[in-house]
């Protein structure tokens, strides 16, 4: 599948849920595990706002990647922030959506283009 990098220099990127550890088995409570490194990842919820719109995304991080001083409520940074579309079939069910993931997620500021 295509990778899609996300521009984030013009937008506000708010936390509204705290890093927690990505759950990859529900029933076992298996934390998921980056495929290539094997560090445990982590997610957290922000609202991404841009030209006017939102959108509430969750997005995956490595655990390295979560930095000192989140406040939920507060502007982030999240550098490498890609997209990947995905799709699969669960229960006979077909499923779709985008993942989203960063490198990191780190303390921010709001754009020279919103009002604080």
């Amino acid at each position: 599948m295509r990778v899609i990098r996300v521009e984030t220099s013009s937008a506000a990127i708010l936390m509204t849920e705290a890093p927690e550890p990505k759950v990859k088995d529900r029933q076992t409570g298996e934390i998921a595990k980056d495929a290539v490194s094997g560090e445990a990842l982590m997610k957290i919820g922000v609202v991404y706002i841009d030209e006017g719109e939102s959108s509430l995304i969750a997005v995956t991080v490595p655990e390295s990647g979560v930095t000192d001083g989140l406040v939920v409520g507060a502007p982030v940074s999240l550098p490498g922030l890609i997209a990947r579309p995905w799709e699969s079939v669960f229960n006979g069910q077909a499923r779709h959506g985008i993942a989203y993931r960063a490198a990191a997620v780190a303390p921010g500021a709001y754009s020279a283009g919103q009002e604080s």
